[in-house]
C-alpha cells in the first residue's frame, strides 16, 4: 500500500508540476513564443527532466499524462494526432536522459551526485533529444516550413528551461536536512527528503526486480 502511494504521489506531483511551471512559463515568458509549442525559454522542460531524474517511470508516467491533458485542452484541441505524439514524445526524451544518467552517473534521489558539469551535459542532452525527436516526427509527417528555425528555437527553449529549473532544484535539495530535528519547519523539508529518496528507491527496486523476471 505505501509503494502505491509513492508511486501515485509521484505520478500526481510530476503532473502538478508540470502544469504550474506551464501556466508561469505563458504568464512570464509568453513573449519568447516562436510558434505555438514552441519558445524561446520553456521552463516546463526542466520539470520534465527533472521528474524523470528525481522518479524514474513515475516522472514518465505524469509527464505523459500532463502532456495528453495540456495538449488535448491548450495546445491542439483540434489535432488529436498532434496532441498524443507531442505527449509522447515530451515524456520519452526526458525518459532516455533518464537512463543515460542512472547508467553512467550512479544517479542518486538527492541529485547530491550531479555535480554542476554533469547537470550541464544532462541539459544538454535533453535539449537535444526533444527537439530531435519532435523534429522527426514533423518530417514523416510532412510539416517541414522553418523546419531548422523551429528545431532551433526548441533546443534554446529547452536548454534554457532546463538549466534555470535544474539548478535551482539542486539548490533547493542541498539544502533539505538530511535528519529529523525539533523544528516543524526542518521536519517538514527533511520530510520532502525522505519521501525523494523512497520514490527513487521504489523505482530501482522495481527495476531490478522487472530485470531478475
Amino acid at each position: 500500500m505505501l509503494s502505491l502511494r509513492i508511486h501515485f504521489w509521484s505520478i500526481a506531483a510530476t503532473l502538478i508540476a508540470f502544469v504550474a511551471s506551464l501556466w508561469i512559463n505563458q504568464e512570464v515568458f509568453a513573449y519568447t513564443s516562436f510558434v505555438r509549442g514552441i519558445n524561446w525559454i520553456f521552463l516546463p522542460s526542466g520539470i520534465r527532466l527533472l521528474s524523470t531524474l528525481l522518479v524514474g517511470v513515475d516522472g514518465f508516467l505524469g509527464l505523459l499524462l500532463a502532456g495528453l491533458l495540456t495538449d488535448f485542452l491548450y495546445w491542439f484541441p483540434h489535432d488529436p494526432v498532434r496532441a498524443i505524439a507531442g505527449a509522447i514524445l515530451g515524456s520519452a526524451a526526458p525518459y532516455l536522459v533518464y537512463r543515460f544518467a542512472r547508467e553512467y552517473y550512479g544517479l542518486r534521489a538527492s541529485l547530491t551526485n550531479l555535480t554542476p558539469p554533469r547537470l550541464l551535459v544532462l541539459a544538454v542532452a535533453y535539449s537535444v533529444a526533444n527537439p530531435l525527436l519532435h523534429h522527426l516526427w514533423f518530417a514523416l509527417t510532412g510539416a517541414t516550413e522553418h523546419f531548422f528555425e523551429s528545431l532551433f528555437s526548441m533546443f534554446v527553449g529547452d536548454l534554457t528551461g532546463t538549466l534555470i529549473m535544474l539548478y535551482a532544484m539542486k539548490g533547493l535539495l542541498a539544502l533539505l536536512p538530511k535528519r529529523p530535528s525539533d523544528s516543524r519547519l526542518t521536519n517538514g523539508m527533511f520530510s520532502i527528503h525522505v519521501a525523494l529518496t523512497n520514490a527513487y528507491n521504489n523505482q530501482l527496486h522495481a527495476s531490478v526486480t522487472k530485470g531478475l523476471r
